[in-house]
C-alpha cells in the first residue's frame, strides 16, 4: 500500500504563509508518468482540488481559489511534492491532502476519484 505523508500544516493569521510538503517516496510507478495534486476539505464540506502538477513539473494547474496565491512544485530527485501558500485567508482553512495518480493530468486534474493514493492530511487553520 502506497503511503503519502504530508507535513507543514499549522495555524496562521490572515495574510500569512505556509509551505506544505508531501513525501511521495513510496510511490514507485514513475515510469507510468504521473499527476500529483493537492486537495483540501473544509470541515463539513466536500473535498476540492487546489493544485496539480504533471510529471517533471512541466505543467501546473490551479483552481480559481488558488491562482496567484499558491504554488505547486515537485522535487523528483527527493520525491517530494510541495504547496507554497501565500496570502492565506480564513476560507483556506481545511484539511489538506496530497494525492498521486498514474498518467497525465489531462483535462480534469481535480477529479478526486481518479487518484488512488492519498496522504492522511495536514490541517491548515487561518484566523482573522
Amino acid at each position: 500500500q502506497v503511503q503519502l505523508v504530508e507535513s507543514g500544516g499549522g495555524s496562521v493569521h490572515t495574510g500569512g504563509s505556509l509551505r506544505l510538503s508531501c513525501d511521495t517516496s513510496q510511490y514507485t510507478d514513475y515510469w507510468r508518468g504521473d499527476c500529483m495534486g493537492w486537495f483540501r476539505q473544509p470541515l463539513g464540506k466536500e473535498r476540492e482540488g487546489v493544485a496539480a502538477i504533471s510529471t517533471g513539473g512541466s505543467n501546473t494547474y490551479y483552481t480559481d481559489s488558488a491562482k496567484g496565491r499558491f504554488t505547486i512544485s515537485r522535487d523528483s530527485e527527493k520525491k517530494m511534492l510541495y504547496l507554497q501558500m501565500n496570502s492565506l485567508r480564513p476560507e483556506d482553512t481545511a484539511m489538506y491532502y496530497c494525492a498521486v495518480r498514474w498518467g497525465i493530468c489531462g483535462s480534469n486534474p481535480f477529479s478526486a476519484t481518479k487518484y488512488p493514493y492519498w496522504g492522511q492530511g495536514t490541517q491548515v487553520t487561518v484566523s482573522s
